[in-house]
């Protein structure tokens, strides 16, 4: 992927991250792309909160019905079979667990998994929308960011200083230099990038981390 944006490098990895049969939310932002890079092996269902099961790529400009979007507004397509539903039966999907993985971007997580992604103190914003909700009820959640800001602060943090989502932790973080699990003890490193140096990660990283045995067993720690 020598030449790739970071966040087509982010979205084509948390692609791969999806099983057969998944029902998976795709958050506002950067988690749309990975609709884009679904594996042709495998069938996912794509849930929106505002009220469609099994949502399509996005239509050409021919083909456009404004009546069929995503969370985000934006104009999408739907699959054969897809079904329709209000919201509170969208939520209730969500806070049942009915959902299989959900894929978030965020402003910072911490050494714990610890998510915040929806407001920065001092800024007007519109509310937490249904992250809280999906923190709490999906089986799988996968935060998808940049390692840093563009003013190169480390968002993988010690504590997050923002505003937390919920008291529930990520299970996989995924940024363009790396992928990391979390388990009972914090980050775990567990992939770098194609190109990526451990000395690189360890650079762009306020937060602790521990290595995987098999990063060790390949020599990653130098």
């Amino acid at each position: 992927m020598s030449g790739a944006k970071p966040l087509e490098i982010i979205a084509r990895r948390a692609a791969l991250e999806l099983q057969d049969g998944d029902v998976v939310n795709l958050g506002i932002g950067m988690p749309l792309l990975v609709a884009d890079y679904v594996p042709d092996d495998i069938q996912v269902y794509l849930h929106t909160e505002n009220g469609l099961l099994g949502m399509g790529p996005p239509p050409d400009s021919d083909h456009v019905d404004p009546q069929i979007v995503n969370a985000a507004k934006q104009p999408v397509t739907e699959r054969l079979g897809a079904s329709y539903f209000d919201s509170a039966s969208s939520f209730a999907m969500i806070r049942g667990a009915h959902i299989d993985v959900a894929m978030l971007g965020a402003l910072e997580v911490d050494e714990r998994g610890m998510v915040a992604n929806w407001t920065v103190p001092g800024r007007a914003v519109l509310g937490v929308g249904g992250a809280m909700d999906l923190l709490a009820g999906v089986g799988k959640l996968i935060i998808l960011m940049t390692h840093r800001t563009r003013d190169g602060v480390p968002k993988l943090v010690r504590q997050c200083r923002f505003p937390l989502t919920g008291i529930r932790p990520a299970d996989v973080v995924i940024t363009e230099l790396a992928v990391f699990r979390v388990d009972k003890d914090g980050l775990v490193l567990t992939e770098l990038q194609p190109g990526v140096t451990l000395e690189q990660v360890r650079a762009a990283t306020e937060a602790r981390f521990r290595l995987a045995p098999e990063l060790v067993a390949a020599g990653a720690a130098g």
